[in-house]
């Protein structure tokens, strides 16, 4: 199997990418700044049993930089089984605190990265056979979110996007699919405060638990392995967005 991962040196990337090299898996990181990240990830993929790990420095958001590092797979494979769009980050801010460049740059890495990486490996994944795209989405982009609304609205533009192109593509037997991560601990959420933490763990989780990386990982496995699942958003946050109260 050959895959893609943008977003690869740390957090639910590396997970991801670990998870697909236990499973013997040919792997692309990409990568924007996180050098040493997305090294050290390639170490621990090889060690799991990657036989092969391309590292693909790019910024998703620049159609020029996603064409170079899918060209270098295409060179290299001339096919891709999984594209996991993944690259993404956090931008918080209140509506009149967000500059228009935040806004816009926020866009271009999680909405327009993925369609430059869809664009790119299309006929790729036409050339594998397992033929899958899932996207990074979050439950940001399930419901309301104070003081995120930049990052709830580019995450529910991927949730419509996903639908979109899952129609579009079934004809190719490409599925197209989004996961829906919950609190996970990571990066992402390293700022957070223990009180933050705990008003989570014992008011908004019903299982009472952040998420780990290998929680998404485990499921992005699970969706590539369902041959009957395609335009889905599958959610995993520990209840958090099913409760009412």
């Amino acid at each position: 199997m050959d895959v893609l991962i943008t977003g690869g040196a740390r957090g639910i990337g590396r997970a991801t990418a670990l998870a697909f090299a236990a499973r013997g898996a040919r792997l692309g990181l990409n990568y924007l700044g996180n050098a040493d990240g997305a090294a050290e990830a390639a170490r621990l993929c090889r060690e799991a049993g990657s036989p092969e790990v391309l590292l693909l420095p790019g910024d998703v958001g620049c159609g020029d930089e996603v064409k170079r590092f899918v060209g270098t797979v295409a060179d290299a494979w001339g096919r891709l089984d999984v594209v996991f769009n993944n690259a993404g980050y956090g931008q918080p801010g209140k509506l009149e605190e967000l500059t228009e460049e935040q806004w816009d740059r926020c866009f271009d890495t999680h909405v327009k990265g993925a369609f430059h990486v869809c664009r790119a490996t299309l006929p790729l994944l036409r050339q594998g056979q397992q033929k899958v795209i899932i996207n990074t989405g979050s439950v940001a982009g399930l419901r309301g979110l104070p003081k995120m609304i930049v990052y709830g609205c580019v995450k529910a533009t991927l949730h419509q996007f996903t639908r979109c192109l899952a129609w579009e593509l079934a004809d190719e037997g490409i599925r197209v699919n989004a996961i829906c991560p919950g609190i996970i601990r990571t990066d992402f959420h390293a700022a957070m405060s223990p009180e933050a933490y705990e008003h989570n763990v014992t008011n908004r989780i019903p299982l009472h638990r952040e998420g780990q990386p290998e929680d998404i990982a485990q499921m992005v496995l699970a969706m590539v392995d369902n041959q009957y699942l395609t335009g889905e958003t599958v959610t995993v946050d520990g209840g958090l967005t099913m409760r009412i109260c």
